[in-house]
């Protein structure tokens, strides 16, 4: 199986929550982020994000420049729809 068809499967048969990677808040990559002391108009790409609820907490804080990068269609359409309107604010 290709690594793409792959991630589209494990994103089509399990909640993100099932996944062992899983945590409800990236408190620690957030943390990076403050630490570096970024305006909200910085430029951030959350690569391999998932279903990843960083930009969820990013677009809280007011960061306005966002763009998540997955290889699994899946995994962003469910990022898609967990934002809902705000997903028009995400690359």
């Amino acid at each position: 199986m290709e690594p793409k068809q792959h991630w589209n499967n494990i994103y089509q048969t399990k909640d993100p929550t099932e996944l062992s990677w899983f945590q409800p808040s990236l408190t620690k990559s957030l943390a990076m982020i403050e630490s570096a002391k970024v305006g909200a108009d910085a430029e951030i790409i959350d690569v391999g994000g998932g279903a990843s609820t960083l930009v969820d907490d990013l677009l809280a804080r007011g960061f306005q420049h966002l763009t998540v990068l997955d290889i699994s269609e899946q995994a962003l359409d469910r990022t898609r729809q967990r934002l809902g309107s705000r997903a028009d604010e995400v690359n």
